[in-house]
């Protein structure tokens, strides 16, 4: 079981790199070329609050499962 849980660590921290690319390049770009002022406050909310949080979140995550932080008996 805690193999599963390390395999599922480089899973989860490449998720989390996915996640942030997808938010980047197919949510914050266009809008932020878009031209209009409506699509800036999406594209710095996309980009400066909600990237962070989900790529931090799932990159932490899969990290400490990656290192063995969840192998405990409960």
């Amino acid at each position: 079981m805690n193999t599963i849980k390390r395999i599922l660590g480089i899973v989860w921290i490449a998720l989390g790199l996915a996640a942030g690319y997808y938010l980047i390049v197919s949510q914050a770009i266009p809008q932020f070329s878009s031209g209009k002022s409506e699509d800036l406050v999406p594209a710095i909310i996309y980009t400066f609050i909600l990237m962070p949080i989900i790529t931090g979140g799932l990159c932490i995550f899969g990290w400490y499962a990656l290192w063995g932080e969840y192998d405990g008996d409960v």
